[in-house]
């Protein structure tokens, strides 16, 4: 389901995803800290507990902003199968599937939010919010493991500070009773920079984002596509869609005009995904299976685009090389 391929919404799915991460590990802190107790120092419970409660539509409707916006870019190798399905997807299955987990189980506690004053009992719903620890979990491998801007400075700064307030959160709630308070804050604050440090290796080397090209000038990538023809008794038209799918995914569009013995007029289109660049200009020579077109980008550089193919089943499969000219 690829709706657009446009770089507004490949920014938009990032933003929300990373916004989405830091307002849950928030809740998760507060829920921690409201925990157990009945009242609070400083702030009436009823308040945070409002505070908690909006915390958590708001989650739910960045999570709902990144989902939508994955399903409909066309920069992202994603259906709808395998955004519903964990461990389906083509791209990182694995932490993409820990994500999609994630997602569901937190629909799950919603609908059980909604539920607690009318059909289960509190016990159960205390015990079902444990959930949210592995909701977070999920979360966290999930942004660790398949976001592309998880090598980046400002994002590994802002988990690791994630990771460490909820570690370090989780370690003083289950230690509070057993700690004094000079080594419950030790073995709180241990914890937490021990597991920041255990993202930062991972995103820093396992798991290290390795970007593809941002507007290659020069590369070859696997071509599929479709051709439709409208031919009339002097001339016709033969059209050309299809993208690249490689190291530079490309979206490309051929439009041909022809007479009886030649090209009358010929336009040619690359859309560079997700930055949404553009090359045009025209095709220069057609064979029947395959073209070669010369374009130019805004700062004035130019492309040779050469374009083979052979007919399958869905259209057609083949190669696409483009070079500066």
């Amino acid at each position: 389901m690829h709706l657009t391929s446009s770089p507004v919404d490949w920014y938009a799915a990032r933003a929300a995803g990373v916004v989405a991460y830091l307002l849950l590990s928030a809740i998760v802190v507060l829920g921690i800290s409201m925990a157990g107790k009945k009242k609070l120092h400083r702030w009436p419970r009823f308040a945070v507990e409002d505070v908690h409660r909006f915390g958590g539509i708001l989650v739910g409707t960045f999570l709902i902003i990144h989902v939508v916006t994955i399903a409909i870019d066309a920069w992202l190798p994603f259906s709808i199968a395998s955004i519903i399905v964990p461990f389906t997807s083509a791209y990182k299955p694995l932490w993409v599937g820990l994500g999609i987990v994630s997602a569901e189980l937190l629909l799950a506690l919603a609908i059980t939010n909604r539920l607690r004053d009318l059909h289960i009992s509190y016990r159960f719903w205390r015990r079902a919010h444990y959930l949210n620890f592995a909701v977070w979990t999920g979360a966290t491998l999930h942004s660790l493991g398949s976001g592309t801007d998880r090598s980046t400075p400002w994002l590994i700064t802002l988990e690791s500070a994630a990771i460490a307030l909820v570690t370090g959160a989780i370690t003083w709630r289950i230690l509070a009773r057993h700690l004094g308070k000079w080594r419950l804050r030790g073995a709180s604050l241990a914890t937490a920079v021990g597991t920041a440090a255990i993202a930062l290796v991972l995103v820093t080397g396992p798991v290290r984002f390795h970007p593809k090209p941002w507007n290659a000038r020069s590369f070859n990538d696997a071509l599929t596509g479709q051709v439709q023809q409208q031919l009339g008794v002097t001339k016709g038209i033969v059209s050309f869609a299809g993208q690249g799918k490689g190291d530079q995914r490309v979206l490309i569009r051929a439009d041909l005009l022809i007479g009886t013995h030649q090209l009358l007029s010929t336009s040619f289109q690359m859309e560079y995904l997700p930055s949404g660049q553009l090359c045009t200009g025209t095709v220069t020579k057609a064979r029947a299976f395959g073209f070669t077109a010369h374009c130019h980008v805004h700062d004035g550089t130019t492309r040779l685009v050469s374009a083979n193919w052979r007919l399958v089943a869905a259209g057609v499969d083949g190669q696409l090389a483009v070079t500066m000219s």
